[in-house]
């Protein structure tokens, strides 16, 4: 249901390619939330208490998702010595093994889950993919960006969470 509805929003999506970014007035607290990764492990925000968190909401079919999966492999690997956690949390109707599939096949080595209905209410409500948020080190949600992020707008972005 949850990628039948963003699938719906396609003219939305179409908008997406630009990357919007909003930000609160005031930092506003990380909603905290717990989800199954494609290996079927536990993936819980609280993990990462105190440490950088770049959490990207996208789909396989998304063109967007895909294009910009590089740019986020890319800034975890250079910032994973400073503490930047990047997880992707994925909308697919598609089951966790597809997906993963998916990722292995495009190579990426970062977090990724599935996000369930309770995750995309938390952040959202979610309406276009990609949608990234990132996380300062006090649990503070200080940027969202709808839409795609190019390699040194992201770079810039996570080099504000230090």
């Amino acid at each position: 249901m949850r990628a039948s509805l963003i699938r719906s929003s396609l003219p939305l999506l179409v908008l997406a390619w630009a990357a919007l970014p909003v930000f609160a007035e005031e930092p506003v607290k990380a909603p905290a939330f717990a989800v199954k990764t494609v290996e079927g492990k536990s993936l819980k925000l609280a993990d990462f208490k105190g440490r950088p968190v770049v959490i990207d909401f996208w789909a396989t079919w998304c063109k967007p998702c895909r294009a910009a999966m590089p740019h986020l492999e890319t800034v975890q690997k250079r910032y994973e010595p400073q503490g930047l956690v990047v997880m992707g949390l994925s909308v697919d109707e598609d089951t966790p093994a597809e997906v993963k599939k998916f990722v292995q096949k495009m190579g990426v080595s970062f977090r990724i889950a599935m996000a369930d209905e309770r995750v995309l209410d938390l952040y959202g409500p979610v309406r276009s993919i990609p949608t990234t948020f990132f996380i300062n080190r006090h649990g503070e949600v200080v940027r969202r960006v709808v839409g795609y992020i190019d390699e040194e707008t992201l770079d810039g972005y996570v080099q504000e969470l230090f």
